[in-house]
């Protein structure tokens, strides 16, 4: 039978999602904890990947198996036996072809800016205190929704058969010391978020200016964007099913 689980991690620790030789990922961990408490081998396919040092709030993977345990008393074990940096939410039954990747219709990512220095958030966000006009940057955002393209966003060296992706939103928002950017869309590409909001720091500085945006996407040459800003910033937040 097929299972969704839903679980969510702080990434500092780790090099991405996606397991690789001599390097600790999130699916590593998770599928050894799992094999160990079910007593059978586990394979996890997920909504995606998170690089490494990126955080998930909400993501989802699905596995095939045998279940017998009750979910809830599953889920505590699990979360008993896992590290402190992750955790599981829930393990949902689902539909034998259901599939945790291609039948995510969007997902959302948040970027994280303290305005001013935190010693209790410093792995959680970044910290960034020169001013920004956050007018400007909304307004480039927005022209985000216009196009498709983003390989101006995306890093160079992938294996992507396109480039296209459907933005839904993009926005920043004010919140106390807090600025956060949100946006949703049906697939990103590598780096794409970071770059995103690297070149929008660069048109909140005055660098350059937000109609900008337009020619940038347009080259769709990485070198016309902005800089990648760091990486624990970042958190995926939200992955939506028809389904689920």
């Amino acid at each position: 039978m097929r299972y969704f689980i839903q679980f969510s991690y702080n990434g500092t620790h780790y090099h991405g999602w996606q397991s690789q030789p001599n390097a600790v990922s999130v699916q590593e961990t998770l599928e050894k904890a799992m094999s160990t408490v079910l007593g059978m081998n586990i394979a996890l396919t997920a909504a995606g990947r998170t690089d490494t040092g990126v955080h998930a709030k909400k993501m989802f993977a699905h596995f095939d198996a045998s279940l017998t345990a009750e979910i809830p008393g599953l889920v505590y074990k699990l979360n008993s036996f896992l590290p402190k940096d992750i955790a599981i939410i829930d393990i949902i039954a689902v539909h034998d072809t259901a599939h945790a990747r291609f039948d995510a219709s969007s997902r959302t990512y948040e970027y994280y800016i303290s305005r001013e220095k935190n010693p209790f958030g410093s792995d959680l966000s970044w910290q960034y205190s020169l001013p920004l006009d956050v007018d400007a940057m909304n307004e480039a955002a927005a022209r985000l929704l216009k196009h498709t393209d983003f390989q101006c966003f995306s890093k160079v060296n992938t294996d992507v058969n396109t480039f296209n992706c459907k933005i839904t939103e993009a926005y920043w928002q004010e919140k106390g010391n807090r600025l956060v950017f949100t946006i949703s869309a049906d697939r990103f590409l590598r780096n794409m978020v970071r770059a995103i909001v690297g070149t929008l720091i660069n048109i909140g500085q005055g660098k350059i200016s937000a109609d900008s945006m337009e020619a940038i996407i347009e080259s769709r040459d990485r070198k016309q964007a902005g800089f990648s800003v760091p990486a624990h910033g970042l958190f995926l937040t939200e992955i939506k099913y028809k389904y689920i």
